[in-house]
């Protein structure tokens, strides 16, 4: 049952990867887009992750309830040492939910508007930077649990150059799927044009941002490269999504939206899971060598094996009825069009 709970939290871990990072990527690429094009390009994001904007943090929650119920002390830990880049992931999720809906759904139109804008945008790009940040720090051997002050216990356990490298990998990558699921929104030939432009970009912020992660870690004394390397499946992802990469740039001219949006998941599948498998089942890696691991700090076997149960039988619910909501908005959309 153990390996249950692991594949489902590694699924909900990429699922909100991949759809709450096209969500956020909405609000970076506002941000990153001129005055004159600013207008349509929100108006098509909004198009585009509509059907799943809101269910978003349904993974994130899936997260939090596996590694609470089934892992206690991996998430005592982490919740402890990084309780700062958790507390602002978590304000800025706040403060992203409610700028969008009252930017769009407030009955009164006034002077607010101007101030919910700039706050959805500027959550947009902190929480997905935090979440870049949460994921690296627990795997850069930083976190200290003999640390004897506040400043080597919950500052320096995430303040580093390669967390906050990671968290601008995650924002670019953000923006990534945000570039490439917009194209198959589109309703013109100007619009596809203009975004493909933008998705060509963003290709090459993400390889700097990349660069960027491997040098950090080179100066942090993080093993990050011989992770990768030391193992032939871990090999074959990174080729793998790049060989997709190299594919991706050269479709992007084509009006193949599903390929598209098929090739940036598959590549973010593969980074994930070079950057998971190699040092699996450790989740956590702590200073001087202790680690955390999914199989030897698991939580009661009954505690697992009721969780696995509640796992299986809630996709049965779950899956449908996300699948129905993204076929009424994709319906509606195609209703308003004919129209």
């Amino acid at each position: 049952m153990i390996y249950v709970v692991i594949v489902f939290l590694w699924t909900a871990i990429l699922l909100y990867i991949l759809l709450g990072g096209a969500d956020f990527g909405a609000g970076i690429m506002e941000l990153f887009t001129s005055k004159k094009n600013r207008h349509r390009t929100r108006k098509t994001m909004y198009e585009a992750i509509g059907p799943v904007w809101e269910a978003n943090h349904m993974w994130l929650i899936i997260v939090i309830v596996i590694l609470f119920v089934g892992f206690p002390k991996i998430y005592t830990t982490v919740s402890i040492y990084l309780h700062i880049p958790l507390v602002c992931m978590l304000l800025g999720i706040i403060a992203r939910g409610t700028a969008f809906v009252f930017r769009n759904y407030d009955a009164v139109k006034d002077d607010m508007q101007k101030l919910y804008t700039p706050i959805f945008v500027l959550s947009s790009l902190v929480t997905p930077f935090f979440l870049g940040v949460i994921a690296a720090s627990a795997v850069s051997g930083k976190i200290d649990l003999q640390a004897k002050d506040f400043l080597s216990a919950y500052i320096l356990s995430w303040f580093n150059w390669f967390s906050i490298t990671v968290g601008w990998f995650t924002i670019s990558i953000c923006a990534y799927l945000a570039t490439v699921f917009i194209i198959g929104e589109t309703d013109n030939e100007e619009d596809r044009l203009l975004f493909t432009r933008k998705a060509r970009r963003v290709i090459f912020v993400v390889m700097g941002a990349g660069a960027l992660v491997f040098i950090a870690a080179y100066m942090e004394n993080i093993p990050l490269l011989q992770w990768i390397l030391s193992d032939e499946l871990g090999v074959i992802a990174i080729v793998s999504a790049s060989i997709s990469l190299v594919i991706m740039f050269f479709m992007l001219n084509r009006n193949k939206p599903g390929w598209l949006r098929f090739l940036a998941g598959f590549q973010v599948t593969m980074i994930l899971f070079a950057a998971t498998y190699s040092h699996f089942p450790d989740i956590v890696l702590l200073k001087g060598g202790e680690n955390l691991s999914l199989l030897a700090h698991q939580g009661e076997y009954k505690a697992i094996e009721g969780l696995a149960w509640a796992l299986m039988i809630g996709s049965i619910f779950i899956l449908p009825a996300l699948g129905y909501l993204i076929y009424s908005f994709q319906r509606k959309k195609g209703s308003i069009s004919e129209h």
